[in-house]
Protein backbone atom coordinates (compact mmCIF):
# COMPACT_ATOMS: atom_id res chain seq x y z
CA UNK A 1 0.00 0.00 0.00
CA UNK A 2 1.29 3.31 -0.59
CA UNK A 3 2.89 5.55 2.11
CA UNK A 4 0.71 6.64 4.48
CA UNK A 5 0.50 10.94 5.26
CA UNK A 6 -2.19 10.49 8.03
CA UNK A 7 -2.29 7.16 10.46
CA UNK A 8 -4.49 6.45 13.30
CA UNK A 9 -4.64 3.69 15.45
CA UNK A 10 -6.90 3.22 18.00
CA UNK A 11 -8.01 6.25 18.92
CA UNK A 12 -9.80 7.39 21.87
CA UNK A 13 -10.97 10.90 22.90
CA UNK A 14 -12.87 10.96 26.06
CA UNK A 15 -13.92 13.89 27.59
CA UNK A 16 -15.02 14.56 31.54
CA UNK A 17 -18.31 16.64 32.52
CA UNK A 18 -18.70 16.51 36.09
CA UNK A 19 -18.83 12.64 36.97
CA UNK A 20 -19.75 11.99 34.00
CA UNK A 21 -17.45 10.72 30.85
CA UNK A 22 -18.18 11.33 27.61
CA UNK A 23 -16.97 9.02 24.76
CA UNK A 24 -16.63 11.11 21.62
CA UNK A 25 -14.11 8.45 19.64
CA UNK A 26 -13.94 4.91 20.68
CA UNK A 27 -10.72 3.32 19.17
CA UNK A 28 -10.82 4.48 15.31
CA UNK A 29 -7.90 3.25 13.17
CA UNK A 30 -7.63 4.70 9.77
CA UNK A 31 -4.76 5.26 7.16
CA UNK A 32 -4.72 8.04 4.54
CA UNK A 33 -2.33 7.92 1.19
CA UNK A 34 -0.67 10.87 0.08
CA UNK A 35 -2.99 12.77 -2.80
CA UNK A 36 -6.69 11.36 -1.10
CA UNK A 37 -9.55 13.30 -1.02
CA UNK A 38 -11.36 11.89 1.87
CA UNK A 39 -15.10 13.14 3.12
CA UNK A 40 -15.76 12.45 6.90
CA UNK A 41 -19.70 12.40 7.54
CA UNK A 42 -21.75 11.60 10.50
CA UNK A 43 -24.77 13.22 12.86
CA UNK A 44 -24.25 15.68 15.28
CA UNK A 45 -22.36 13.72 18.48
CA UNK A 46 -21.01 10.89 15.99
CA UNK A 47 -17.38 12.33 17.12
CA UNK A 48 -16.34 13.45 13.30
CA UNK A 49 -15.64 16.68 14.65
CA UNK A 50 -13.61 15.30 17.14
CA UNK A 51 -11.37 13.25 14.61
CA UNK A 52 -11.26 16.26 12.86
CA UNK A 53 -9.69 18.53 15.60
CA UNK A 54 -7.55 15.49 16.60
CA UNK A 55 -5.70 15.40 12.53
CA UNK A 56 -5.75 19.38 13.13
CA UNK A 57 -3.34 18.69 15.92
CA UNK A 58 -5.78 21.11 17.61
CA UNK A 59 -6.53 18.40 20.25
CA UNK A 60 -4.82 15.26 21.31
CA UNK A 61 -6.43 11.85 22.04
CA UNK A 62 -6.92 10.10 25.60
CA UNK A 63 -5.52 6.84 24.06
CA UNK A 64 -4.28 5.42 20.53
CA UNK A 65 -1.44 6.67 18.56
CA UNK A 66 -1.63 9.71 15.52
CA UNK A 67 1.04 9.66 13.02
CA UNK A 68 1.37 12.49 10.57
CA UNK A 69 3.77 11.89 8.16
CA UNK A 70 5.55 9.12 9.66
CA UNK A 71 5.94 10.83 13.17
CA UNK A 72 3.69 9.83 16.00
CA UNK A 73 2.09 13.43 16.91
CA UNK A 74 -0.22 12.14 20.21
CA UNK A 75 1.33 13.39 22.88
CA UNK A 76 3.51 16.31 22.01
CA UNK A 77 3.64 19.76 23.55
CA UNK A 78 0.78 22.58 22.71
CA UNK A 79 3.90 24.34 20.97
CA UNK A 80 5.28 21.80 19.17
CA UNK A 81 1.52 21.15 18.05
CA UNK A 82 1.02 24.37 17.17
CA UNK A 83 4.42 24.82 14.88
CA UNK A 84 3.37 21.62 13.27
CA UNK A 85 -0.10 22.93 12.50
CA UNK A 86 1.42 25.96 10.88
CA UNK A 87 4.41 24.15 8.66
CA UNK A 88 1.91 20.65 7.69
CA UNK A 89 -1.97 21.55 7.90
CA UNK A 90 -4.07 23.79 6.29
CA UNK A 91 -7.80 24.62 7.60
CA UNK A 92 -10.78 26.04 6.30
CA UNK A 93 -13.77 26.27 8.19
CA UNK A 94 -17.76 27.02 7.30
CA UNK A 95 -17.04 30.69 8.56
CA UNK A 96 -14.30 31.50 6.63
CA UNK A 97 -12.56 33.30 9.25
CA UNK A 98 -10.88 36.21 7.93
CA UNK A 99 -10.00 39.14 9.82
CA UNK A 100 -12.58 41.81 8.58
CA UNK A 101 -10.12 44.82 8.89
CA UNK A 102 -7.13 43.66 6.55
CA UNK A 103 -7.36 42.74 2.72
CA UNK A 104 -7.09 39.56 1.11
CA UNK A 105 -3.83 39.64 0.10
CA UNK A 106 -2.89 40.69 4.30
CA UNK A 107 -5.27 37.51 5.30
CA UNK A 108 -3.09 34.83 3.06
CA UNK A 109 -0.60 36.38 3.96
CA UNK A 110 -1.27 35.79 7.93
CA UNK A 111 0.64 32.29 8.35
CA UNK A 112 3.22 33.14 6.93
CA UNK A 113 3.40 36.05 9.64
CA UNK A 114 3.10 33.54 12.38
CA UNK A 115 5.93 31.61 11.39
CA UNK A 116 8.47 34.20 10.76
CA UNK A 117 8.78 34.33 7.14
CA UNK A 118 10.76 37.45 5.88
CA UNK A 119 8.37 40.31 4.79
CA UNK A 120 10.36 40.20 1.07
CA UNK A 121 9.30 36.66 1.01
CA UNK A 122 5.13 36.97 2.46
CA UNK A 123 3.52 39.16 -0.04
CA UNK A 124 5.01 37.42 -3.40
CA UNK A 125 3.83 33.70 -1.58
CA UNK A 126 0.61 35.13 -0.72
CA UNK A 127 0.08 37.27 -4.01
CA UNK A 128 0.56 33.68 -6.26
CA UNK A 129 -1.93 31.94 -4.23
CA UNK A 130 -4.72 34.34 -4.40
CA UNK A 131 -3.99 34.04 -8.12
CA UNK A 132 -4.06 30.18 -8.15
CA UNK A 133 -8.06 30.60 -6.74
CA UNK A 134 -8.80 33.03 -9.33
CA UNK A 135 -8.77 36.24 -6.67
CA UNK A 136 -5.75 38.26 -8.54
CA UNK A 137 -7.91 41.12 -8.96
CA UNK A 138 -9.31 41.20 -5.15
CA UNK A 139 -6.05 41.27 -3.35
CA UNK A 140 -7.00 44.92 -2.03
CA UNK A 141 -10.34 43.80 -1.39
CA UNK A 142 -11.52 43.85 2.53
CA UNK A 143 -13.75 40.62 3.42
CA UNK A 144 -16.88 43.20 3.19
CA UNK A 145 -16.16 43.84 -0.22
CA UNK A 146 -16.24 39.70 -1.53
CA UNK A 147 -18.55 37.49 -1.74
CA UNK A 148 -19.31 34.27 0.30
CA UNK A 149 -17.51 32.36 -1.92
CA UNK A 150 -14.85 34.67 -2.82
CA UNK A 151 -14.24 34.60 1.33
CA UNK A 152 -13.66 31.09 0.87
CA UNK A 153 -11.61 31.29 -1.97
CA UNK A 154 -9.25 33.53 0.27
CA UNK A 155 -9.34 31.32 3.23
CA UNK A 156 -8.50 28.53 0.91
CA UNK A 157 -5.51 30.29 -0.38
CA UNK A 158 -4.48 31.02 3.20
CA UNK A 159 -4.76 27.38 4.26
CA UNK A 160 -2.41 26.66 0.98
CA UNK A 161 0.17 29.80 1.78
CA UNK A 162 2.74 27.50 3.39
CA UNK A 163 2.10 24.64 1.16
CA UNK A 164 1.04 22.05 3.90
CA UNK A 165 0.83 18.62 3.13
CA UNK A 166 -2.92 17.89 4.45
CA UNK A 167 -5.97 20.26 3.85
CA UNK A 168 -9.22 19.85 6.36
CA UNK A 169 -11.84 21.43 5.58
CA UNK A 170 -14.66 21.67 8.04
CA UNK A 171 -17.95 22.74 6.80
CA UNK A 172 -16.59 24.56 4.11
CA UNK A 173 -19.58 25.05 1.96
CA UNK A 174 -22.02 24.96 4.80
CA UNK A 175 -22.69 29.19 4.60
CA UNK A 176 -22.75 28.86 0.75
CA UNK A 177 -25.34 28.91 -1.95
CA UNK A 178 -25.81 25.82 -4.11
CA UNK A 179 -23.70 26.66 -7.19
CA UNK A 180 -20.70 28.71 -5.32
CA UNK A 181 -20.92 25.41 -2.82
CA UNK A 182 -20.45 23.81 -6.77
CA UNK A 183 -17.70 26.37 -7.30
CA UNK A 184 -15.26 25.47 -4.40
CA UNK A 185 -15.84 21.72 -4.87
CA UNK A 186 -14.89 22.19 -7.81
CA UNK A 187 -11.53 23.89 -6.59
CA UNK A 188 -10.87 21.19 -4.42
CA UNK A 189 -11.14 18.59 -6.76
CA UNK A 190 -8.55 21.00 -8.57
CA UNK A 191 -5.86 20.99 -5.71
CA UNK A 192 -6.62 17.42 -5.31
CA UNK A 193 -5.60 16.50 -8.87
CA UNK A 194 -2.19 18.79 -8.17
CA UNK A 195 -1.40 16.16 -5.29
CA UNK A 196 -3.30 17.90 -2.11
CA UNK A 197 -4.48 15.49 0.37
CA UNK A 198 -7.98 16.71 1.35
CA UNK A 199 -10.29 15.59 4.02
CA UNK A 200 -13.28 17.33 4.21
CA UNK A 201 -16.13 17.35 6.75
CA UNK A 202 -19.89 17.58 6.29
CA UNK A 203 -23.31 16.61 6.97
CA UNK A 204 -24.20 17.07 3.34
CA UNK A 205 -24.51 13.29 1.48
CA UNK A 206 -24.14 15.23 -2.10
CA UNK A 207 -21.02 17.16 -1.18
CA UNK A 208 -19.22 14.26 0.33
CA UNK A 209 -20.32 12.81 -3.27
CA UNK A 210 -17.38 15.10 -5.04
CA UNK A 211 -14.85 13.13 -2.45
CA UNK A 212 -12.98 9.95 -3.76
CA UNK A 213 -13.32 8.26 -0.60
CA UNK A 214 -16.30 8.55 2.29
CA UNK A 215 -15.65 7.92 6.12
CA UNK A 216 -18.80 7.52 8.09
CA UNK A 217 -18.88 8.13 12.12
CA UNK A 218 -21.81 7.11 14.37
CA UNK A 219 -21.21 6.59 18.60
CA UNK A 220 -17.59 7.56 18.08
CA UNK A 221 -16.60 4.74 15.96
CA UNK A 222 -15.85 4.58 12.06
CA UNK A 223 -18.96 3.07 10.90
CA UNK A 224 -18.18 2.75 6.81
CA UNK A 225 -15.47 3.51 4.82
CA UNK A 226 -15.51 3.26 0.90
CA UNK A 227 -14.92 4.48 -2.02
CA UNK A 228 -17.39 6.86 -3.83
CA UNK A 229 -18.32 4.63 -6.21
CA UNK A 230 -18.70 7.78 -8.91
CA UNK A 231 -17.47 10.80 -7.85
CA UNK A 232 -19.23 13.78 -9.23
CA UNK A 233 -17.36 16.25 -11.46
CA UNK A 234 -17.57 19.77 -10.35
CA UNK A 235 -16.63 21.49 -13.36
CA UNK A 236 -18.61 19.51 -15.49
CA UNK A 237 -21.63 20.39 -12.99
CA UNK A 238 -20.85 23.70 -13.29
CA UNK A 239 -21.07 24.28 -17.28
CA UNK A 240 -24.62 22.82 -17.35
CA UNK A 241 -25.82 25.60 -14.68
CA UNK A 242 -27.39 28.72 -16.25
CA UNK A 243 -24.97 31.83 -16.43
CA UNK A 244 -25.15 33.94 -13.42
CA UNK A 245 -27.68 36.91 -13.50
CA UNK A 246 -25.38 40.80 -13.82
CA UNK A 247 -27.12 43.36 -12.39
CA UNK A 248 -26.85 46.41 -14.56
Amino acid sequence: MAEALVETQGLVKEYRLGPHVVHALRGVSVRMRRGEFVAVMGPSGSGKSTFMNLLGCLDTPTAGRYLLDGEDVSHLSRDTLARIRNQKIGFVFQGFNLLPRISALENVELPLLYDGTPPSERRPKARAKLEAVGLADREHHHPAQLSGGQQQRVAIARALVNNPLLVLADEPTGNLDSRTSVEVMALFQELNRNGITIVLVTHEADIAQYAARALSFRDGKVIQDQPVAEPKDAEALLATLPPLEVEA
